[in-house]
């Protein structure tokens, strides 16, 4: 889920839609993941991604940054597009994943715009039903849960939205359960919140950290190191800004590898976001440095 900063609006026209396609249609082929479904709202989107190798904090990041890009460039403005980083719940697919497309496809009826989600131009629902085609949209898996014959899967599929219409809002499909970030049995969410998921977070840190400090020619010892040097103190903050915005660390991590205290760094992280609305070139530095951690 991605909302708009303030509530404000993400998109502005039609032309804004299509572009956030193509940007997901980008994406899946730089990062080898799935979109099972999606909904695009003029203040929100939601979006049922299966990630492949690459973590979604990558993907995320990717597509927001993009589309934040293109949205300041048409708009002639600066500053963020959207409310914080994207939120995401982690759903077991053969237990949730039909529910959850149902409660997506949805969106635009709980929100009194239509009275048929088939109405409603910008979701996978038409997709699925035959009616428009989405190269980037994977339908297969869910319309294979209703059978074997195209047409009689579409018309399954169909009905079985249209159940949920009375459904209402589901504060799971918000929250996630008992984790708060996870919709699953349990066995799976022992698997995924294990040691695999500690590793890959670390070694985004580290090709943070050393990718900041190749560009600032400054070594990571050095950060680490007692001194407030107002120059060490700014690329703290630049590290910081990308590790939790990419999600490779929280602040309390952050402030364990430094040697700081969480709340001075989120002082140097909003220090930084600050600074981006009135230095150009350090907007430009940013860009740069995400796109090499992107690439890296």
């Amino acid at each position: 889920m991605l909302r708009g900063n303030g509530g404000n609006k993400i998109f502005f026209d039609d032309e804004d839609r299509k572009h956030l396609y193509w940007l997901i249609h980008e994406g899946i082929k730089r990062f080898d993941h799935q979109i099972h479904g999606f909904c695009l709202m003029d203040n929100h989107l939601h979006l049922a991604i299966q990630v492949g190798e690459t973590p979604l904090s990558k993907i995320m990041q990717n597509l927001s940054f993009r589309y934040t890009r293109w949205i300041n460039k048409k708009k002639k403005r600066i500053g963020h597009l959207f409310q914080g980083r994207y939120k995401a719940i982690l759903v077991e697919r053969d237990s949730y994943l039909l529910e959850l497309i149902r409660y997506i496809h949805l969106n635009p009826v709980r929100a009194k715009l239509v009275k048929n989600p088939s109405r409603y131009r910008w979701s996978g629902h038409n997709a699925y039903l035959g009616e428009e085609t989405l190269p980037w949209l994977t339908t297969d898996w869910v319309l294979s849960q209703f059978g074997k014959r195209a047409d009689a899967c579409r018309r399954h599929y169909d009905a079985f939205v249209a159940e949920g219409i009375q459904e209402g809002y589901r504060e799971e499909f918000h929250k996630g359960g008992e984790d708060g970030r996870i919709l699953a049995g349990e066995r799976y969410t022992e698997q995924v919140i294990g040691k695999q998921y500690v590793q890959l977070k670390k070694s985004n840190l580290n090709k943070i950290v050393h990718t900041v400090c190749s560009v600032y020619k400054i070594k990571a010892q050095t950060l680490q190191s007692p001194s407030r040097q107002r120059d060490n103190s700014q690329v703290r903050g630049i590290i910081a800004w990308l590790a939790y915005a990419t999600e490779a660390a929280t602040l309390k991590e952050l402030g364990d590898y430094f040697g700081r205290d969480a709340s001075v760094l989120s002082k140097q992280v909003h220090r930084v976001e600050s600074l981006i609305q009135l230095d150009n070139k350090l907007r430009q530095e940013l860009d740069q440095l995400y796109n090499a951690i992107m690439q890296a």
